[in-house]
């Protein structure tokens, strides 16, 4: 990503704008752990796709005027060699317009007395703010306090959310972010191969999880794009497991739901194995209903094929293939064996933050994922792609990582 592409991605947005709006979009703060110690900052992701600044308690503020003209300014925390001296250096003004193509900037303290100025000209009509909350209890954010804020000090101002039309640019992904994610493919797949080829019964699953970090961890600091789900025998049954504490016993299934970032974008791809090497006859027959389900979608996804007939098709699809393996007695009884949705899009978040569409249409990207949990049978999985919507079908984004039984087998073999 350069920043031309930044540049691009905040015209796009201006256009979706009326004349006399506001643009103001927070990177976020750190969230207090404990006592002095906070958790590792996470750039908003709304602000990365304007700016590629990971920087925390930056702002980006787009003007558009009544004629139409666009501005454009970056706030930052301004130096601070005591602060620096802690926790780093914070980047610095030409730094921040090289990366995001933004020419002025401006440091924290003089955002709330331009915004006043901005805001008291009578020059805008509207603010917008980025309000998402994924769920009502969310605690505010920095957008929701400007929000009260604005709706107090300045009443004649109205409130849009910037996250609607973010969420619409976001759904179609840019030739450069489909590049950056079929390296983060490649990433994620040298993470699964390194535990496929750690795996053996007594293994704990932090010890799977360590082959994974380490292998990601070659790429550089930050590559990680979410907490990786890795699970062994009956934690497969918890669908999203992060404690890591099991052990892999003869005959258990592996679990993994991993995924690396490439310049922000995110993959998201799970593969289930024995983690003695070899597929038992139960866990092969399971294994080959789920693979053939993903094979099945990956040769009907196009264009015009609408969104909620994906996740349908994968559910009805697998459940046909389970009762013809005789593991069901009717496809009604599919909700004992999938416990989960089959497709979200993915890139600057895991679970990405799009406008749903009514069809397909080419550039979107999103999971094809197959989830089987046979509880009586002490087998759970989940086969998880990545797929590209493209002019005239799709791509499998995730096909080089092992993922039929063959090569699953192979790679733990040692033979690939």
């Amino acid at each position: 990503m350069n920043a031309s592409y930044f540049t691009s991605n905040r015209q796009r947005l201006a256009e979706a704008l009326k004349p006399g709006s506001l643009v103001v979009l927070f990177s976020g703060e750190e969230l207090r752990k404990t006592n002095d110690e906070y958790y590792p900052f996470f750039a908003d992701r709304n602000f990365v796709y304007l700016t590629g600044l990971t920087c925390k308690e930056a702002a980006l503020l787009l003007l558009k005027e009544q004629d139409g003209a666009v501005r454009e300014r970056l706030y930052l925390l301004p130096p601070d060699a005591h602060a620096e001296r802690w926790t780093g250096r914070r980047i610095q003004p030409d730094e921040a317009t090289a990366v995001s193509g933004v020419a002025e900037v401006r440091y924290v303290p003089a955002f709330q007395a331009d915004l006043h100025l901005l805001a008291a000209s009578g020059r805008y009509e509207r603010l917008y703010l980025d309000l998402y909350r994924c769920s009502p209890d969310d605690v505010d954010r920095p957008a929701h306090r400007l929000c009260a804020l604005a709706r107090r000090e300045y009443p004649f101002l109205q409130i849009g959310n910037a996250n609607a039309p973010l969420r619409a640019l976001r759904t179609i992904k840019q030739p450069c972010e489909i590049e950056a994610l079929r390296r983060a493919e490649e990433i994620t797949g040298e993470g699964i191969r390194a535990m496929m080829r750690l795996s053996r019964p007594g293994l704990y699953e932090y010890q799977y999880k360590a082959a994974f970090d380490h292998a990601l961890g070659q790429h550089g600091p930050a590559v990680q794009g979410f907490p990786p789900i890795i699970s062994a025998g009956d934690n497969n049954f918890c669908i999203h497991y992060y404690s890591y504490t099991g052990q892999a016993q003869d005959g258990d299934m592996i679990l993994n739901d991993v995924g690396a970032q490439y310049q922000n974008m995110i993959t998201d791809v799970s593969r289930g194995w024995p983690c003695n090497g070899k597929f038992t006859e139960r866990q092969r027959l399971l294994y080959e209903c789920a693979l053939s389900t993903s094979n099945h979608m990956f040769s009907i996804i196009r264009p015009g094929m609408r969104m909620q007939d994906v996740d349908a098709t994968i559910r009805n699809y697998n459940a046909e293939r389970l009762v013809e393996a005789g593991v069901m007695a009717s496809v009604e009884d599919i909700g004992t064996y999938m416990w989960h949705g089959g497709a979200h899009h993915i890139s600057y978040d895991v679970h990405d933050v799009v406008k749903t569409p009514e069809v397909l249409a080419p550039g979107m990207v999103f999971c094809v994922d197959v989830g089987i949990y046979h509880e009586a049978w002490g087998i759970g999985f989940r086969l998880e792609d990545n797929c590209l919507v493209t002019e005239t079908g799709c791509e499998n984004l995730s096909a080089a990582i092992p993922r039929t039984v063959e090569e699953i087998e192979a790679v733990m073999a040692g033979a690939r």
